[in-house]
Parts: structure tokens; sequence; C-alpha cells
């Protein structure tokens, strides 16, 4: 995560390197789909230059989808617990209040983040932000009996909100 805001104008004379680079965790660990975007650079918009990466991640084949969403952190998991996720998730996932949980809290959230990943194969994601934890929990636990392409369908929305707002903070305003 770079903690500079950057405008359009700036991403725009950026070469390709520098672009993949500048907006490859936007995406959780996906440079590939800044870099299958920048073909249609320079942006218009905040707005168009995110829809441009989410056309990306949707083209994908479904093994390619699949395995991007295996590359997001559980919700207060090992990754959470280690300190290796991304900046702008843990920033997340603290909004949320989800560094601060009770000792059964994280284990109910251990149990069905288990019974989820094993059900569809992926972590359960949530834009976390603008939820409480229940709120959270109760998603969580209404999700994990959805059908798996359903549930990719439903993942990939949440990451459409969460690179969305990725993006705002990102960009200064024009």
């Amino acid at each position: 995560m770079t903690a500079e805001r950057l405008s359009l104008a700036r991403l725009a004379a950026m070469d390709r390197a520098e672009f993949v680079t500048t907006l490859g965790d936007v995406f959780e660990h996906a440079a590939w789909v800044a870099e299958g975007a920048w073909p249609q650079h320079p942006f218009a918009s905040e707005a168009a230059l995110h829809a441009a990466m989410m056309a990306v991640v949707r083209a994908a084949p479904v093994a390619q989808q699949t395995a991007f969403l295996r590359g997001h952190p559980e919700l207060a998991g090992k990754e959470a617990m280690a300190g290796t996720m991304t900046g702008h998730s843990t920033l997340e996932q603290t909004g949320a209040g989800l560094n601060a949980l009770s000792r059964a809290e994280l284990g109910e959230l251990q149990r069905l983040n288990a019974a989820y990943a094993e059900r569809h194969g992926f972590p359960f994601i949530i834009a976390v932000l603008g939820h409480t934890k229940a709120q959270i929990f109760d998603a969580l636990r209404r999700r994990v009996a959805n059908d798996t392409p359903r549930e990719r369908h439903e993942a990939l929305q949440q990451i459409a909100s969460i690179t969305q707002r990725r993006l705002v903070k990102l960009l200064a305003a024009e």
C-alpha cells in the first residue's frame, strides 16, 4: 500500500511497471488485475479505472477467480495473527473491531471460517467497513449455506465494494 495519494493524471503518466506496482495491492496480492487493466489507460475517472479492474477479475476463468479469492485473508485468521496481511486488510479488519474479539467470538469465527472454506474452497469475504462485528458474524452464518457459484459471485461483489473504497482512498479528488 502506498502512503501517497495519487491523481488520475499521475497514474496516466506512469509506465506499465509503475502502474502495476502502485495498484497491485488494491486487489490483495493480485498485480495481474492492474496488469490486465493497463491497456485501457489513461482512465477518465476513478469509476472507469475500477470498472476496468473489476472487468479483468470477472473475465478471468473460474479457476483463476478461485485462486484470487484464496489470496484473501480470513477474517481475524492466521494472517492477522501473524501480522502478514496487506496494510489495506489490516486497517479494514481493525476498523471493524476484528482485532479485539473475545475468546468466544474468536472461537466461533474460527469455526465459521473453517466451515465456509471447507464448503466453498476460499475464505469468507465481506466488505467489513461499515459493518458491525454482529453483522459480519450474521452474514458469515447465513452465507456459509449458499452454493459455491452464488458465493463466488457474492465474494466478487464484496471485493468490488472493498476495492472501490481502496481506490477512493488512494486517489486524490480531481
